[in-house]
């Protein structure tokens, strides 16, 4: 008698398919690493039995010259292996990222869904799966934690992503890398190694690297926590979102009340006291910060909590400036909000240049500040100095960009000035320090350093 063994079928790496429905037309975004790779197999292996009609899309972002041309060779022959159609574009990330004045880590996910959305746009397929793992859920979250969010911010990475074009999709999020490893290791599909995943400049690789191993010395299973944590949030954000459409029309007030009743119509926005004192905390943060959305102003806790005061304390007359031109009145009755137009805001705020050779000394009392400007002796082996340099010490202004320490890329001053949350006047008038058209230095801010120069800080006498 003759056995016939049937090969090994290799375990498939788990996969939410609730999210697939038979016939739809789905691209997997493969970048030709392990998880985008295992992706793609997997849902090739299953794509008959899901009634799926599969695309390979890769995005060249013009980072890691060879390497990621290599990449992108790689999964076109994949692709091709499997019998699938390949979508492929470049862009060229780090350009774009100076133009936007983001990180390349922000710049190239926004290029990446970008190119997605015009796949969908286009007719091409009707949605994009991306290999986010639970790996990728609790780094996002513990990211999110440490920028301060609030809970909808740890709700990490969500498995349906909805856009006008179509829907992105996350089926392999209750996955972990290993999962995906051993998955790929049973079928001997190799995949591509990205070098800059191992740069320590870049926040997520530093978390992935360094703080969550720290961490899960103190508890093993703190990517199944922070992951679970994540799905806890996007279920309660749902609720309130359902419980804000229901109580914020019959709280939030348009305009301005008029003598004899009614109100006049106005951009701002109003909260009766009294009805917002009855709410519990929770909710009362949630509507304020709801308002303060509505006139486009992102606010954080202690803008928040002032707000709250502001309402629940305040006395009649009292104002307040928040992030992005916010600024709130008491009333007798009513607590108002409004967006400061920019040319109120900028009004009567103009300070005078410092300028000083390096090195040397800046007095600025209009910024209550004192700086010393020094080199560094040039090493006997280094080219020896040039002409001095000038620096200059002014107030920001709109399109500055610095470069923050262990950050991957320019950020606008605009933004670090919010993630500070400075506010009202004094967001208004912060000093920077700039050579040779870079800032160099900035108030209360580590920014990457220059090379040959230091800057010493200290209050104006």
């Amino acid at each position: 008698m003759i056995f016939l063994m049937r090969p090994r079928v290799p375990n498939l790496p788990p996969l939410d398919t609730t999210l697939l429905k038979p016939g739809l037309r789905l691209a997997v975004g493969v970048s030709g690493g392990a998880d985008s790779v295992a992706l793609l197999r997997a849902l090739h292996q299953q794509s008959t039995a899901l009634g799926l009609v599969l695309h390979a899309a890769h995005l060249h972002h013009g980072l890691r010259g060879a390497e990621a041309d290599t990449d992108q060779e790689f999964v076109r022959a994949l692709a091709a292996d499997l019998g699938l159609p390949f979508h492929g574009s470049r862009v060229h990330t780090p350009s774009e990222a100076a133009k936007a004045g983001e990180s390349i880590e922000e710049a190239a996910r926004r290029l990446r869904y970008r190119w997605f959305r015009q796949l969908m746009a286009e007719g091409v397929v009707e949605a994009v799966a991306t290999a986010h793992t639970r790996d990728d859920q609790a780094e996002t979250v513990c990211a999110k934690f440490l920028r301060g969010a609030w809970t909808e911010g740890l709700g990490g990475i969500h498995p349906v992503v909805e856009f006008a074009e179509g829907r992105i999709l996350r089926p392999l999020l209750s996955a972990t890398r290993l999962e995906v490893e051993a998955y790929l290791a049973a079928l001997g599909q190799p995949w591509r190694e990205d070098s800059s995943n191992r740069h320590l400049t870049y926040t997520r690789n530093r978390i992935r690297h360094e703080l969550l191993p720290m961490l899960e010395s103190w508890n093993p299973r703190l990517r199944d926590h922070l992951a679970q944590m994540a799905v806890l949030a996007r279920d309660e954000e749902a609720w309130w979102q359902a419980e804000l459409a229901r109580l914020a029309p019959q709280i939030l007030l348009p305009g301005k009340p008029v003598r004899g009743g009614g109100r006049a119509s106005g951009a701002g926005l109003a909260l009766d006291v009294t009805r917002l004192a009855a709410l519990a905390p929770a909710l009362q943060r949630r509507l304020l910060r709801h308002a303060a959305a509505k006139l486009g102003s992102a606010l954080d806790f202690p803008s928040t909590e002032s707000l709250r005061a502001l309402a629940l304390e305040g006395r009649a007359g009292q104002r307040r400036e928040y992030v992005g031109g916010l600024r709130a009145e008491r009333t007798p009755r009513e607590l108002r909000m409004a967006i400061e137009p920019v040319s109120t805001r900028q009004a009567g705020t103009s300070i005078p240049d410092y300028i000083a050779l390096i090195p040397g000394e800046i007095e600025a009392p209009a910024f209550g500040l004192r700086l010393r400007i020094e080199t560094a002796p040039a090493a006997p082996s280094q080219p020896q100095p040039g002409p001095a340099l000038a620096a200059r010490l002014r107030n920001w202004k709109p399109g500055d960009r610095v470069l923050l320490r262990y950050s991957g890329g320019p950020r606008k001053v605009k933004e670090v000035l919010e993630r500070l949350r400075v506010t009202g006047t004094s967001r208004v008038l912060w000093p920077v320090l700039e050579v040779e058209g870079r800032i160099i230095w900035m108030k209360g801010v580590e920014l990457e350093p220059e090379p040959g120069i230091s800057v010493a800080a200290s209050p104006f006498a």
